[in-house]
Protein backbone atom coordinates (compact mmCIF):
# COMPACT_ATOMS: atom_id res chain seq x y z
CA UNK A 1 0.00 0.00 0.00
CA UNK A 2 1.29 3.41 -0.89
CA UNK A 3 1.31 6.11 1.78
CA UNK A 4 -1.41 8.71 1.52
CA UNK A 5 -0.44 11.76 -0.48
CA UNK A 6 -2.64 14.62 -1.51
CA UNK A 7 -3.22 13.94 -5.24
CA UNK A 8 -2.83 17.64 -6.00
CA UNK A 9 0.77 17.35 -4.83
CA UNK A 10 1.73 14.04 -6.41
CA UNK A 11 -0.34 12.70 -9.28
CA UNK A 12 2.02 9.72 -9.71
CA UNK A 13 1.19 8.59 -6.17
CA UNK A 14 -2.43 7.97 -7.18
CA UNK A 15 -1.87 5.08 -9.57
CA UNK A 16 -2.30 2.10 -7.23
CA UNK A 17 -5.27 3.25 -5.14
CA UNK A 18 -6.53 6.53 -6.57
CA UNK A 19 -8.67 8.87 -4.52
CA UNK A 20 -10.41 11.69 -6.33
CA UNK A 21 -10.79 15.24 -5.11
CA UNK A 22 -14.05 17.14 -4.62
CA UNK A 23 -12.21 20.39 -5.13
CA UNK A 24 -13.62 22.01 -1.99
CA UNK A 25 -13.44 21.68 1.78
CA UNK A 26 -15.96 19.51 3.61
CA UNK A 27 -17.58 19.81 7.02
CA UNK A 28 -20.28 17.75 8.73
CA UNK A 29 -23.75 19.23 8.94
CA UNK A 30 -24.87 20.34 12.40
CA UNK A 31 -26.85 17.12 12.73
CA UNK A 32 -23.86 14.94 11.84
CA UNK A 33 -21.58 16.92 14.14
CA UNK A 34 -23.93 15.93 16.97
CA UNK A 35 -23.99 12.32 15.75
CA UNK A 36 -20.19 12.33 15.61
CA UNK A 37 -19.89 13.65 19.17
CA UNK A 38 -22.28 10.92 20.38
CA UNK A 39 -20.38 8.31 18.35
CA UNK A 40 -17.13 9.12 20.11
CA UNK A 41 -18.70 8.28 23.47
CA UNK A 42 -19.08 4.65 22.35
CA UNK A 43 -15.39 4.04 21.67
CA UNK A 44 -12.37 3.88 23.98
CA UNK A 45 -10.21 5.98 21.61
CA UNK A 46 -10.83 8.28 18.67
CA UNK A 47 -8.91 5.91 16.40
CA UNK A 48 -11.40 3.15 17.19
CA UNK A 49 -14.16 5.30 15.65
CA UNK A 50 -12.55 5.57 12.20
CA UNK A 51 -14.88 3.08 10.43
CA UNK A 52 -18.19 4.56 11.60
CA UNK A 53 -16.90 8.10 11.11
CA UNK A 54 -15.95 7.31 7.52
CA UNK A 55 -19.35 5.70 7.01
CA UNK A 56 -21.08 8.84 8.30
CA UNK A 57 -18.91 10.97 6.04
CA UNK A 58 -19.68 8.83 3.02
CA UNK A 59 -23.40 9.03 3.77
CA UNK A 60 -23.23 12.83 3.92
CA UNK A 61 -20.79 13.55 1.09
CA UNK A 62 -21.49 10.54 -1.14
CA UNK A 63 -17.91 9.24 -1.25
CA UNK A 64 -14.52 9.49 0.47
CA UNK A 65 -12.60 12.16 -1.42
CA UNK A 66 -9.17 13.42 -0.43
CA UNK A 67 -10.94 16.23 1.44
CA UNK A 68 -13.11 13.74 3.34
CA UNK A 69 -10.04 11.68 4.26
CA UNK A 70 -8.26 14.78 5.53
CA UNK A 71 -11.36 15.96 7.42
CA UNK A 72 -11.90 12.60 9.14
CA UNK A 73 -8.20 12.44 10.02
CA UNK A 74 -8.44 15.89 11.59
CA UNK A 75 -11.59 14.97 13.55
CA UNK A 76 -9.97 11.82 14.92
CA UNK A 77 -6.47 13.25 15.48
CA UNK A 78 -5.00 10.71 13.08
CA UNK A 79 -2.55 11.09 10.22
CA UNK A 80 -4.32 11.21 6.84
CA UNK A 81 -2.24 8.18 5.80
CA UNK A 82 -4.00 6.07 8.45
CA UNK A 83 -7.47 7.08 7.23
CA UNK A 84 -6.38 6.58 3.61
CA UNK A 85 -5.22 3.07 4.51
CA UNK A 86 -8.67 2.26 5.86
CA UNK A 87 -10.45 3.75 2.82
CA UNK A 88 -8.18 1.93 0.37
CA UNK A 89 -8.57 -1.40 2.21
CA UNK A 90 -12.37 -1.64 2.46
CA UNK A 91 -14.48 -1.80 -0.70
CA UNK A 92 -17.44 -0.27 1.16
CA UNK A 93 -15.74 3.14 1.02
CA UNK A 94 -15.92 4.80 -2.37
CA UNK A 95 -12.90 6.73 -3.62
CA UNK A 96 -14.76 8.35 -6.47
CA UNK A 97 -18.28 9.71 -7.06
CA UNK A 98 -20.73 6.86 -7.50
CA UNK A 99 -24.03 6.51 -9.29
CA UNK A 100 -27.27 6.25 -7.37
CA UNK A 101 -27.12 2.50 -8.03
CA UNK A 102 -23.76 0.83 -7.43
CA UNK A 103 -23.57 -2.62 -9.00
CA UNK A 104 -20.77 -4.76 -7.59
CA UNK A 105 -20.54 -7.97 -9.59
CA UNK A 106 -18.90 -10.92 -7.87
CA UNK A 107 -16.06 -12.30 -9.97
CA UNK A 108 -14.91 -15.02 -7.61
CA UNK A 109 -14.72 -18.68 -8.57
CA UNK A 110 -18.34 -19.75 -7.95
CA UNK A 111 -19.80 -16.83 -9.87
CA UNK A 112 -17.29 -17.27 -12.70
CA UNK A 113 -18.03 -20.98 -12.98
CA UNK A 114 -21.74 -20.16 -13.20
CA UNK A 115 -21.28 -17.65 -16.03
CA UNK A 116 -20.12 -14.50 -14.26
CA UNK A 117 -17.79 -13.54 -17.10
CA UNK A 118 -20.73 -13.54 -19.53
CA UNK A 119 -22.82 -11.51 -17.05
CA UNK A 120 -19.99 -8.99 -16.75
CA UNK A 121 -19.86 -8.57 -20.52
CA UNK A 122 -23.66 -8.20 -20.67
CA UNK A 123 -23.51 -5.49 -17.98
CA UNK A 124 -20.72 -3.63 -19.78
CA UNK A 125 -22.65 -3.72 -23.04
CA UNK A 126 -26.04 -2.84 -21.55
CA UNK A 127 -24.66 0.02 -19.46
CA UNK A 128 -22.17 1.24 -22.06
CA UNK A 129 -19.44 1.54 -19.42
CA UNK A 130 -16.47 -0.43 -18.14
CA UNK A 131 -15.50 -1.50 -14.68
CA UNK A 132 -14.89 1.41 -12.36
CA UNK A 133 -17.07 3.72 -14.42
CA UNK A 134 -20.44 5.42 -14.02
CA UNK A 135 -23.06 5.91 -16.70
CA UNK A 136 -23.08 9.42 -18.21
CA UNK A 137 -26.39 10.21 -16.48
CA UNK A 138 -24.77 9.42 -13.10
CA UNK A 139 -27.34 6.70 -12.40
CA UNK A 140 -25.35 3.44 -12.33
CA UNK A 141 -21.76 2.59 -11.37
CA UNK A 142 -20.17 -0.79 -12.12
CA UNK A 143 -17.42 -2.55 -10.17
CA UNK A 144 -16.25 -6.08 -9.59
CA UNK A 145 -15.62 -7.61 -6.19
CA UNK A 146 -13.97 -10.81 -5.13
CA UNK A 147 -16.59 -12.50 -2.99
CA UNK A 148 -19.94 -11.50 -1.58
CA UNK A 149 -20.49 -14.87 0.16
CA UNK A 150 -23.65 -15.69 -1.77
CA UNK A 151 -22.52 -18.62 -3.88
CA UNK A 152 -26.01 -20.12 -3.72
CA UNK A 153 -27.26 -17.37 -6.07
CA UNK A 154 -24.23 -17.31 -8.41
CA UNK A 155 -23.65 -15.44 -10.63
CA UNK A 156 -24.74 -12.53 -8.51
CA UNK A 157 -24.16 -8.92 -7.60
CA UNK A 158 -24.70 -6.50 -4.79
CA UNK A 159 -26.59 -3.37 -5.78
CA UNK A 160 -26.14 -0.81 -3.02
CA UNK A 161 -26.90 -3.01 0.02
CA UNK A 162 -29.08 -5.62 -1.71
CA UNK A 163 -28.06 -8.99 -3.17
CA UNK A 164 -29.41 -9.98 -6.58
CA UNK A 165 -29.06 -13.18 -8.58
CA UNK A 166 -28.71 -15.68 -10.00
CA UNK A 167 -28.39 -13.89 -13.33
CA UNK A 168 -28.69 -14.98 -16.91
CA UNK A 169 -27.85 -12.66 -19.81
CA UNK A 170 -31.57 -11.93 -20.16
CA UNK A 171 -32.29 -11.38 -16.47
CA UNK A 172 -29.31 -9.06 -15.96
CA UNK A 173 -30.58 -6.93 -18.86
CA UNK A 174 -34.01 -6.77 -17.23
CA UNK A 175 -32.35 -5.86 -13.93
CA UNK A 176 -30.61 -2.88 -15.55
CA UNK A 177 -33.86 -1.84 -17.25
CA UNK A 178 -35.61 -1.88 -13.87
CA UNK A 179 -32.91 0.31 -12.34
CA UNK A 180 -33.16 2.79 -15.20
CA UNK A 181 -36.97 2.83 -14.85
CA UNK A 182 -36.60 3.73 -11.16
CA UNK A 183 -34.46 6.64 -12.33
CA UNK A 184 -33.00 9.26 -10.11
Amino acid sequence: MQPYQNPNLDIAGRDACPVESMGHAVRFSDENQKRFAELLTRYPTKQAAVLPTLWMAQEEFGWCSTEVIEYVAELLDLPPSHVYGVVSFYTMYYRRPMGKYHIQLCTNISCMLMGGETILECLREKLGIGLGETTPDGLISLDEVECLAACDIAPMCQMNDEYHGPFTPESVGQFVDQLRARGK
